[in-house]
């Protein structure tokens, strides 16, 4: 799975919401930061060549869908995260976000509760 920018990682999330869309569909779910048209359309195209989309042509547009799930793009962004910054510990994750007071202890022996349920 190659690496997406964040535009591309941004298109991803809308075709996963929209599960089949046109290049006009995505356009419209765009907020801020719009890009034009032919641009948006390039994008999703390097979407297609880097294996995240396909699509179903109505003659000479084309319907464009996730092939690969957001749980399966979490997962790689995930553990490609954890081994780059966190030295591949979850222990230094947890140690991250306690530190920067994002994690509250309740949400801690809720985790514990998870790991020990599942032994």
């Amino acid at each position: 799975m190659q690496k997406l920018t964040n535009k591309e990682e941004e298109i991803m999330h809308i075709l996963w919401k929209l599960e089949k869309a046109f290049v006009k569909d995505v356009l419209a779910e765009i907020e801020t930061d719009k890009p034009h048209y032919n641009t948006l359309s390039t994008i999703i195209r390097n979407l297609e060549e880097k294996g995240y989309v396909s699509y179903n042509a109505f003659g000479k547009t084309h319907q464009y869908y996730p092939i690969v799930s957001k749980e399966d793009y979490k997962k790689r962004f995930m553990t490609t995260a954890i081994e780059n910054y966190f030295n591949s510990s979850y222990k230094n994750v947890v140690s991250f976000f306690a530190k920067e007071e994002k994690i509250s202890v309740d949400e801690l022996k809720e985790i514990i509760a998870l790991i020990e349920n599942n032994k």
